[in-house]
């Protein structure tokens, strides 16, 4: 969850990268942050709690300049939020390390230390690795400390990405990954690595992705040499990023969640572009999809939250369309528990960075257990994810800036869309009629996004009454209530409003003794063959003085009055209506947010990357 940089230069002050990379990377979610430099004087460290420029003003004041050093956002795990717990950690002066992850058998290492004579002056797990590597490089390797990586790393149990640099060994810095991402980036005479491309792009476009279990060695020229877990030789493929700087850039919007939010049309165009181009077939998902998708006759998806809400929605689109048995679960929750493994059954991760810790260790609990098919849908290239899977569909949602997830929910959504035409259609459930219908209806859809996207004054409007709410109400029925689901954890995520969704037909069963005046209640309610029974329950709340505020349809027929508030989004969408839908409450959450101050694109205690358990 945290952000890592480090680089080896030639001849320019690697502290300009350090801190640049380390802003690019504040997205992910941080409380402190730090780097360290090697110098003439030795290792010289400067850390911060809170943002990164407070710790660039401290690194600029004492003047800190050097051509190898590693840099960290830290959220915190092991240990409060305070600076003797930040990044980056030092080992006797000689050995600086910065690290992602969880090391699970630190208290064990951390006594074995303590008996050898190690100080601590943490909380944290990471500084087991770094006096773990300097007791390996001054006792085992003689001075190697790529060996002294290597015999630390085989002592750890858990999840880590770590960027390690000695005082002594000028010319070397080392990489690590397992379970966490890490790449290398590669300049002329410089070398970088970093947690997310998004951190060098400024840099270079050339980057290498760590597979787990990785170990590098760099140097101004590039990677000297590479181990995998195995201790075998190897060098990883060189790629080329696609990811365009512009895209990392505000530009005339106040936020990144504001710019991802109006960049949906887009998004769900170049997404669907895959459909509308060649058709719902199985090719679109890998070169063997056909061969798989004949093979299985029920599907498991494992997701965690905005995803998590995708999946419950594609479930409606895999059983209606497809006749399918899907069940969704919880990523977290799946891998602890007993699982009767079904080898004929198709196994779909949904993740945004393709790096959430918990997605990946469910598919790897799922593998182990002889479930041999599997599907990645996720947002970034080359990420752990899609790597593990046998088939992947890749989304163009460009990238995701902003905690809150926006337009990777709603490419999400299309592409399991996709899924579920293409399995109908192969299952002989979807015909030609059928298919030109949902083409048709995928093509309007970014028009019908946009019109909705055009409702945001009247959306601003209801966000001021929401501003000074300390609690909320979300209702839907069907295919509506993952949406309520994901419009109660916008709200939640950045407002810091409590709420919380229901099916509308269980209030009646506890949620509505909570409704009085004070408890607005925002409830989809779709032209849809549910709509009446959403009357009904509507009914429920305006007789318990609740204040409904309803986001319907242009074709519906809806009247405002004291008390109910309505607001109509496109004629309705069919089947493709939830993604429509789903704009409304992500305009609520953000305009909600502003008027409550408080900050949208870094909300507390969150972030965008979640690679620890």
């Amino acid at each position: 969850m945290c952000g890592i940089v480090g680089a080896i230069r030639a001849k320019d002050n690697v502290v300009d990268f350090l801190t640049s990379g380390l802003e690019r990377l504040e997205y992910r979610g941080y409380d402190s942050s730090g780097i360290a430099v090697v110098t003439d004087q030795g290792i010289e460290r400067v850390r911060r709690v809170g943002r990164v420029k407070l710790m660039e003003a401290a690194a600029k004041a004492a003047g800190l300049h050097g051509y190898l050093g590693v840099g960290h956002t830290r959220w915190a795990t092991h240990g409060g939020v305070t600076e003797p717990n930040a990044h980056p950690h030092i080992s006797n002066g000689l050995i600086a390390v910065v690290h992602n992850g969880i090391i699970e058998n630190f208290e064990t290492e951390r006594t074995r230390l303590q008996d050898l004579g190690y100080v601590f002056e943490s909380q944290t797990d990471t500084e087991v690795i770094a006096h773990s590597i300097h007791y390996e490089y001054t006792h085992h390797t003689n001075r190697d400390l790529f060996a002294a990586v290597q015999a630390a790393c085989a002592r750890f149990q858990g999840a880590y990405a770590i960027g390690v640099i000695a005082q002594d060994q000028p010319d070397k810095l080392i990489a690590a990954r397992m379970g966490c991402p890490l790449l290398v980036a590669l300049g002329e005479r410089e070398t970088f690595i970093a947690s997310d491309v998004s951190a060098v792009i400024a840099f270079t476009r050339r980057v290498v992705f760590l597979n787990d279990g990785d170990i590098a060695q760099l140097s101004i020229t590039g990677i000297d040499k590479m181990v995998d877990k195995s201790g075998t030789a190897v060098m990883r493929e060189v790629k080329v990023s696609a990811l365009s700087l512009a895209s990392l850039e505000l530009g005339p919007y106040s936020h990144f969640m504001q710019k991802e939010i109006h960049e949906q049309p887009k998004a769900i165009t170049d997404t669907a572009e895959v459909f509308l181009v060649g058709g719902f077939e199985p090719a679109n998902f890998g070169d063997h999809a056909n061969a798989v998708f004949n093979d299985i006759h029920s599907i498991k998806i494992l997701a965690c939250g905005t995803s998590y809400y995708a999946a419950l929605t594609a479930r409606y689109w895999l059983e209606g369309i497809a006749q399918i048995p899907t069940d969704v679960e919880i990523a977290s929750e799946y891998r602890y528990r007993k699982v009767i493994a079904d080898p004929k059954q198709l196994v779909i991760t949904i993740s945004q960075s393709g790096e959430t810790l918990d997605t990946m260790e469910a598919l790897k609990y799922a593998q182990s257990l002889g479930q041999k098919h599997s599907l990645s849908i996720c947002n970034v290239m080359e990420s752990a994810l899609p790597r593990e899977s046998e088939l992947v569909l890749y989304t163009r949602a460009g990238a995701e800036i902003g905690v809150a997830s926006t337009k990777a929910f709603t490419t999400q959504l299309v592409a399991l869309f996709g899924l579920a035409v293409t399995l109908g259609k192969l299952r002989g459930l979807v015909s030609e009629s059928d298919e030109q219908d949902y083409t048709n209806e995928l093509r309007l859809l970014p028009g019908s996004v946009q019109h909705a996207l055009n409702l945001e004054p009247q959306i601003t409007a209801w966000a001021n009454q929401f501003a000074s709410k300390s609690n909320a109400l979300f209702l839907g029925r069907g295919i509506h209530y993952p949406i309520a689901l994901e419009g109660a954890l916008k709200l939640k995520e950045i407002t810091y409003i409590h709420a919380e969704a229901y099916p509308a037909g269980e209030l009646k069963h506890g949620p509505l003794a909570l409704v009085d005046e004070n408890m607005p209640v925002v409830v989809i309610a779709p032209n849809d063959s549910l709509l009446e029974k959403v009357k009904a329950n509507m009914q429920e709340v305006a007789a318990r003085g609740g204040e409904l505020f309803v986001f319907t349809d242009l074709d519906s027929e809806f009247t405002a009055s004291e008390g109910v508030h309505v607001i109509r989004t496109p004629r309705h969408m069919g089947v493709l209506s939830p993604i429509v839908h789903t704009i409304p409450v992500q305009l609520l959450a953000y305009h909600t947010a502003l008027a409550r101050g408080t900050d949208v694109d870094k909300p507390r205690n969150l972030a965008k990357s979640v690679t620890v358990e």
